[in-house]
């Protein structure tokens, strides 16, 4: 029976955290001044989310892999939802258009003055709806859901399908490579799984698709080895770069399962403000103080230190940036709760609802394409919060 070694490891966590909580009950500092401090709820919530991400991948399988194109049953059933949902959508597209543009009239399914109230209050609540767009709200409603439903099985086919073709067993299975099972094998593993972690790490952050499932870890306003635990449920309707690519090289499959494991176990140690600077360490190897930078705020620190094991990668490709200010932890605008659902979802139903009242294909997909920032600015720009 195969371990995962980050399950194995679940003791070794405990272990840490009692004694990170420990050094901070010996080194009291005054109440609110050290965000590396335990507190109840946000370490409850790190800790549902770490138990959640555990169990996703299997859930994950049961839901996803009947949905699957050439995999599951129905997944010929999602490609007709997703494609009648983007014709229906279209459609909409130029109704809409032309009901702007006054080529159509409005359609009166309300009194006058009513229907004026309610185009104020979507002016006000669905930017882009504008003060010119005179569908009626029930429509708006209607044509955003199918937007969303042609958008999400989309992705949705894209990302499970992706899954399935660059899995290691299946790519391992055509290569006719053969690393073995030796220490060097091993370090291949390791080092090619901390190389392509780091672009996949870095994508997270400027694809908003990606950061939607990477921001959970980013959520938390503490930061101690609890939020090293605050990891992402939904890493099975996403996109990335393959670590089944190790497989074409000759990595075996188990070997890629270990180096995933040890990288995660790595990554564990450098989420606390206990450790300062390392000396030498700091110019080769992930360390704390580098890895405060990447969950900063800070306008200097943002999309910074993507490395895992190896903060080289981030000094060869411009990533690197030095702890030099104070850290303030977090998302740049905060979602102020402990609820591990919402955590979970928050990214998601904003860019649900922006992709819903987008009147454009390009936006659409803009807003889940594009790199967050791009996103927040318009949604800045329109009075959404």
């Amino acid at each position: 029976m195969k371990i995962d070694l980050t399950v194995a490891a679940i003791p070794a966590f405990i272990g840490a955290m009692a004694a990170e909580y420990a050094w901070q009950r010996s080194h009291p500092v005054e109440p609110g001044t050290r965000a590396g401090d335990y507190q109840l709820a946000d370490t409850v919530a790190s800790l549902s989310m770490g138990l959640g991400s555990l169990a996703a991948p299997y859930v994950a399988r049961r839901l996803l892999d009947p949905v699957t194109p050439g995999v599951g049953r129905h997944g010929r059933t999602l490609l007709a939802i997703g494609a009648a949902a983007a014709v229906l959508t279209t459609v909409g597209d130029v109704v809409r258009r032309r009901v702007r543009d006054g080529a159509l009239p409005a359609p009166q399914t309300v009194p006058a003055d009513v229907r004026e109230v309610q185009e104020e209050l979507a002016t006000i609540r669905q930017a882009p709806a504008t003060r010119a767009d005179r569908t009626p709200l029930a429509l708006r409603r209607v044509h955003g859901g199918l937007a969303v439903s042609a958008v999400a099985s989309t992705a949705l086919i894209t990302s499970t399908t992706w899954a399935a073709m660059t899995s290691g067993k299946r790519l391992h299975a055509r290569s006719p490579l053969d690393l073995g099972n030796g220490r060097w094998a091993l370090a291949a593993a390791v080092l090619g799984w901390d190389f392509i972690y780091y672009w996949n790490h870095r994508l997270s952050h400027e694809s908003r698709w990606l950061w939607a499932v990477h921001s959970v870890h980013h959520s938390s306003e503490r930061y101690n080895l609890s939020t090293a635990l605050r990891q992402p449920v939904a890493e099975g309707v996403t996109l990335t770069v393959p670590y089944g690519l190790l497989a074409l090289a000759g990595v075996r499959p188990a070997l890629i399962e270990q180096a995933r494991g040890i990288n995660l176990i790595y990554q564990f140690w450098i989420h606390t403000e206990a450790i300062q600077r390392l000396g030498w360490v700091e110019k080769v190897l992930n360390t704390p103080s580098h890895h405060r930078v990447h969950h900063g705020s800070n306008r200097d620190y943002l999309d910074r230190n993507h490395g895992s094991i190896l903060i080289l990668w981030d000094r060869l490709f411009g990533t690197f940036e030095e702890e030099d200010e104070p850290v303030v932890y977090g998302l740049t605008s905060n979602i102020d709760t402990f609820d591990p659902v919402r955590i979970a979802t928050h990214e998601w139903r904003d860019i649900a609802a922006d992709v819903a009242a987008a009147d454009s294909w390009h936006d659409r997909w803009s807003f889940l394409l594009r790199p967050p920032g791009w996103a927040y600015s318009r949604r800045a720009a329109a009075g959404v919060a």
